[in-house]
């Protein structure tokens, strides 16, 4: 890395650490290693059951299976009079039952709130040392799960190798494992690989329903979750894991969520040998966000439907303690993402979200996000790498399809200074459907695409439509080829700061950040009008005065000035239309180029120094507009817009000092000042003139 480089990434980072928020923890575990990768994904297993799982009511069992079709209705029926035998009362009896890797649980259809395990600790379970989370609970060891199981978790399967459990129901929600909020997880598996759950509803946790850990093959088979504090479902630290035909819905952070998932592809490109996780044929509906994965590294997505959340789905590299950072070689293929316009922060604002969970209301709609997150967002990668977004629906999205940001490594906990400007690198957008659906009916989104600026390798379809920037590297026909590749350091100023201001997000303190659109702003309340008129005014007046002391006697000055109040007012006014504005920016960047230009060719007769610098700064403006209009500019390592801000803080200052100096305006000032070799020539001329005589000589 050369000098002048190396200065800029720390330069970069610095900024950086100025305008990032402080990381919040979205997911404490114990520290865990990823898996070696040398199991499998297991496979669904027929035939009888080893162990099964009922309730004693028997009218009540019948009149749960009496519309059963015959052939279910009657098997059920069948294994019922066994489990009133041999059977057990709740499945972690039958899960603790279990003495050998291979076999198989079947759950009667019936609710299931696990009473024995629903209390809270008792004895030396009261007393474990263990460090606490941000959000209270205790981040125990896999020693401390062991030995007590229920602190936590409703159900806990610690060690079980290649087991399966299923529900023997027509649907889903046929066999219920319910938590009544009192545990963290209605269902953990922990270290125990080749799992397979199929064809329940695990519900009301006050974090996961349904939670995999550190294992090499899994499989969540037609599975519902729903209505917890923060995950449907979770899987951390796993690989060989399979989500198929599953259902998620009224969670506080997302749906699915397969975080940390095993970094086997870190040192590919777009082609890769496997994948670690696969989601197909689920739908991730009214949760703050779909689909999420910190580190959700290699995970393979395709022909799912993630609708109606605040968010449709992310992944990012933003909180730290998560192994496989930063994320990379996700990729999303046949999805319908649409729709995603919920609003679920008026349940923060209001105190809602700072009742007891029971009683919030998530059985009838409310959502407490957990998280920050703007609301009506396709994909959004905040943080990552190598990934690849092809061939998907996205429509229908108020804010905007695609939203690609940038994350500092500092805020992931690494402090070396060659990582922090490692995301966002290499993320292609190509041969999606934007603004149609399925049937080809026009179903367009506010904006197509919002990205910061930072990061190298990145593209995007030709057939975008509104962005911000309006310029977008192509992605070529073969992958990894890119028309118009940029590598900047650091994202956009101004969306840095927006961004800055809205993670600054709490839900347990209710702070909703007030300048921020995400959570309500509109109009002058927003971060990003504040700067434009801010930015305006002092321009305006400085630049007024400037002219009315030194330049109002050039008729160049008059008219450019002129150009330049318009262009400002014009940076306002996109300000206020946001992700719609496409060309105005540009516009007014345009206008004040030829402002400062203008006047900076008449300055530079009297006071060349200050003159010249105000035509580069007119300079950069211009170039700031094609920057972001026209095309991305290639070869730089910072947006136009740092160097202008930047030198334009110094010129404000050299302007108000030239503008308040006493004495009379300069000769270049007045209206039809003559050069010197002029006033030379009159003055000679005026010398070698004989002088008129006075007034009354004859002679």
């Amino acid at each position: 890395m050369s000098w002048t480089r190396r200065l800029l990434v720390v330069l970069a980072a610095l900024a950086a650490a100025l305008l990032a928020a402080p990381a919040a923890q979205a997911h404490e575990e114990r520290p865990v290693t990823l898996p070696d990768g040398t199991g499998s994904v297991p496979v669904y297993r027929t035939g009888e059951p080893d162990l099964l799982v009922c309730k004693s009511d028997r009218a009540d069992f019948e009149r749960r299976v009496s519309a059963f079709p015959e052939a279910l209705r009657t098997r059920n029926l069948k294994l019922f009079e066994r489990c009133r035998k041999s059977g057990y009362r709740h499945l972690q009896q039958a899960v603790d039952a279990v003495d050998r890797p291979g076999m198989n649980i079947a759950v009667l259809p019936g609710l299931y709130e696990e009473e024995p395990s629903l209390p809270k600790p008792t004895g030396e379970c009261t007393r474990l040392k263990a460090p606490n989370s941000q959000l209270g609970y205790q981040i125990l060891s896999y020693a401390q799960q062991a030995r007590c199981p229920h602190n936590q978790n409703l159900v806990a399967i610690l060690g079980k190798k290649n087991l399966q459990i299923e529900g023997t129901g027509a649907e889903r929600t046929d066999v219920v494992i319910d938590a009544k909020y009192q545990k963290l997880n209605a269902i953990r598996a922990d270290g125990s690989d080749g799992i397979y759950f199929r064809n329940f509803t695990a519900q009301r946790t006050t974090f996961n329903s349904l939670y995999v850990l550190a294992q090499d093959g899994f499989v969540i088979d037609s599975v519902l979750t729903r209505w917890n504090d923060e995950y449907g479902f979770l899987t951390f630290a796993s690989d060989h894991g399979l989500y198929k035909n599953c259902e998620s819905y009224g969670n506080g952070d997302s749906g699915i969520y397969p975080g940390s998932a095993s970094n086997i592809n870190d040192d590919y490109g777009y082609d890769v040998p496997r994948y670690s996780i696969e989601i197909t044929g689920c739908r991730s509906h009214h949760n703050m966000v779909g689909y999420s994965g910190t580190a959700g590294d290699s995970v393979y997505v395709h022909d799912n439907e993630f609708d109606h959340n605040m968010g449709g789905a992310s992944m990012d590299s933003a909180f730290p303690g998560h192994p496989g950072l930063p994320q990379n070689h996700a990729r999303f293929e046949r999805n319908l993402i649409h729709d995603n316009n919920a609003d679920y922060y008026p349940y923060v604002a209001d105190g809602t979200c700072a009742k007891p969970p029971v009683d919030r209301g998530y059985e009838d709609g409310v959502v407490c996000p957990q998280i920050s997150m703007p609301p009506g967002s396709g994909i959004i990668t905040a943080g990552g790498n190598w990934n690849l977004y092809e061939n998907n629906w996205i429509y229908g999205q108020q804010r905007a399809a695609f939203v690609l940001t940038a994350v500092p490594a500092f805020i992931r906990g690494e402090d070396a200074l060659s990582k922090q400007t490692d995301t966002s690198h290499h993320n292609r957008y190509a041969g999606n459907h934007l603004g149609k659906d399925k049937a080809g009916n026009s179903r367009p989104n506010r904006t197509d695409v919002w990205w910061d600026g930072q990061g190298e390798g990145n593209c995007w379809q030709s057939d975008a439509g509104p962005s911000s920037p309006r310029a977008l590297p192509a992605c070529g026909a073969a992958r990894g080829s890119v028309t118009g590749s940029t590598d900047r350091l650091l994202g956009e100023p101004v969306k840095l700061a927006q961004l800055m201001v809205c993670a600054d997000y709490n839900v347990q303190a209710r702070r909703l950040p007030a300048g921020c659109d995400w959570y309500g702003a509109r109009g002058i309340q927003r971060i990003e009008v504040q700067v434009a008129l801010t930015v305006a005014v002092v321009l305006t007046l400085v630049g007024g005065v400037l002219w009315w002391r030194r330049l109002r006697g050039s008729r160049l000055a008059t008219v450019v000035t002129g150009l330049g109040v318009i262009g400002l007012g014009l940076d306002v006014a996109g300000s206020t239309m946001g992700l719609a504005a496409s060309y105005v920016p540009a516009l007014a960047l345009l206008l004040t180029g030829v402002w400062w230009t203008g006047i900076g060719l008449v300055l530079r007769r009297e006071r060349p120094w200050l003159g010249w610098t105000t035509v580069v700064l007119g300079g950069l403006t211009l170039l700031d507009a094609v920057d972001k209009a026209v095309f991305m500019i290639p070869w730089i390592p910072l947006s136009p817009a740092w160097v202008r801000g930047l030198l334009g803080v110094v010129w404000v200052v050299w302007a108000v000092i030239a503008a308040a100096r006493h004495g009379e305006r300069d000769a270049s000032d007045a209206p039809d000042a003559p050069d010197s070799s002029q006033a030379a020539v009159s003055a000679a001329t005026s010398a070698s003139a004989p002088a008129p005589a006075p007034e009354g000589d004859a002679s």
